[in-house]
């Protein structure tokens, strides 16, 4: 039988962490310029694992110190599958709110009570993916049902109700940009929320209304951000944020407006 000693981890304070490895990406997102990725960062670098697979020579090795998204994703699938206990009937998109708008880097502990989430359910991701051209062909073979898009006017992804906000703009433009969002009450049930605003120059970024009130659990209130700028220079990023606190719970969502054409 195998047998360790763990020991008393000893507790370091580095300033600069934690911060995204220089061999992860980045973003922006290349499949969809108007949704932030990554979302969210976790653990990934030197991580202690089992391993079926590796060998140190011809002898295998049981654990083994490895890198990469093989060992972020693990923590946060864990994370998630950790506030699934706490709220069992939370959706899928509850849960990565939670994660995504309490820590930029994973905290589980946090995303137990966030105070507010933004919920997109599969109706909001076919709408979105209609939105950027797929046609109700594409739609039900993702789908596996019977979904299709509406004729009319088609919006853009930024439109989703999604916990960041982002968006590709020409450069050397103005621009005026607008985000809906919708959140709903999973904190306090009488609740007051304001909001906070942080940004970079270059940009001007305005809240509609900047307070929510709330009565009740699950209750749903919605917002508009928009985001003004003069024109950006090829190949920027700018970025802000949006906090929503009302004395216990704070509930950020970054913002970002680029012109990198991917």
């Amino acid at each position: 039988m195998p047998q360790a000693n763990i020991l008393k981890s000893e507790v370091i304070t580095d300033s600069a962490a934690p911060f995204v490895v220089s061999f992860s990406s980045r973003g922006p997102n290349t499949v969809t310029r108007d949704i932030i990725k990554p979302d969210i960062t976790a653990p990934g670098v030197n991580i202690l694992a089992a391993s079926s697979s590796y060998r140190r020579g011809n002898e295998p090795v049981n654990y083994t110190l490895a890198s990469g998204t093989s060992m972020s994703c693990p923590h946060a699938a864990a994370a998630a599958a950790y506030v699934k206990t706490f709220h069992p009937q939370w959706s899928p998109s509850a849960i990565k709110s939670a994660l995504m708008t309490t820590a930029g880097h994973i905290d589980p502990a946090r995303a137990v009570n966030p105070g507010l989430v933004f919920e997109a359910l599969e109706g909001d991701y076919v709408k979105m993916l209609c939105d950027i051209g797929y046609d109700s062909k594409r739609i039900r073979y993702i789908a596996r049902g019977n979904s299709s898009c509406a004729e009319g006017k088609r919006g853009a992804a930024k439109d989703l109700n999604y916990p960041s906000m982002a968006a590709y703009v020409y450069s050397k433009r103005p621009f005026n940009i607008k985000f809906q969002r919708t959140v709903t009450n999973v904190g306090i049930s009488k609740s007051t929320y304001k909001v906070k605003i942080a940004r970079e120059p270059g940009i001007n970024v305005n809240v509609n209304p900047k307070v929510l009130s709330f009565k009740s659990l699950g209750e749903k209130k919605s917002f508009v951000v928009r985001v003004v700028g003069r024109g950006l220079p090829v190949g920027s990023i700018v970025s802000g944020s949006s906090v929503w606190y009302d004395g216990t719970h704070s509930v950020r969502s970054p913002i970002v407006v680029h012109t990198i054409r991917t």
